[in-house]
């Protein structure tokens, strides 16, 4: 009796070791990760800054480009072309990763219901703000939509609907108001990327982080 209860309770002692190796290489890893995650979303603010530095001509007009990596003229664009900018300068395509989400699965995305297509296009998919939302939704993190400005941190992803159903979207920055203290964002919203504190000035309708596809 005594040589099983020794034996139950060097058991109980192993397990409960093990255990705690178990999670401390867990949190380890975690934090690990966490530290990445949060180095790629500064990358990704520093990118979206430093396209407001860029003269564009806003021009939504549809365009034939190269597939993958390709873009419209530099020298024009519309608030989504930011976004893919931005990225690109951190070497995701969202040209070829939406596109490629989007031939395996094309009934996710509102492309027939509202444009009526009924297959792909990778010279404009990756430009439309409801695709772009369908796909951040599906490959990234959907974060909550609220009306407290510290929720909305440096590198992610707004929408907003402008009125009318119209779509917008723009890349949170780390650099803030001095009237709101809130973070900016950078958009184009017809003068070219630029960085204003205009989080609240329109209907908030998605809220993302999105790291591409090797995060």
């Amino acid at each position: 009796m005594i040589f099983r209860s020794r034996f139950s309770l060097a058991l109980v002692f192993l397990t409960t070791a093990l255990g705690v190796a178990v999670e401390a290489r867990f949190l380890q890893a975690n934090r690990v990760s966490l530290s990445n995650q949060q180095a790629f979303l500064e990358k990704l603010s520093a990118a979206a800054i430093e396209r407001t530095h860029h003269g564009v001509r806003y021009d939504p007009k549809y365009v034939r480009i190269p597939y993958p990596g390709g873009d419209v003229p530099a020298d024009t664009g519309v608030c989504s072309d930011e976004v893919i900018r931005a990225y690109r300068a951190l070497g995701i395509d969202l040209q070829k990763e939406v596109h490629e989400d989007m031939a395996a699965n094309f009934s996710a995305y509102p492309n027939q219901r509202r444009w009526g297509l009924a297959h792909t296009d990778s010279n404009i998919d990756h430009r439309r703000v409801p695709n772009l939302m369908v796909f951040f939704g599906r490959k990234g993190i959907s974060l909550s939509i609220s009306t407290h400005g510290e929720d909305y941190k440096s590198g992610e992803l707004v929408t907003w609907d402008l009125g009318g159903g119209v779509p917008h979207i723009g890349i949170v920055v780390d650099r803030k108001s001095a009237a709101s203290g809130r973070y900016m964002v950078v958009h184009n919203i017809g003068a070219g990327p630029r960085m204003e504190d205009v989080l609240f000035s329109w209907k908030i309708t998605g809220h993302y982080k999105y790291f591409g596809p090797a995060h």
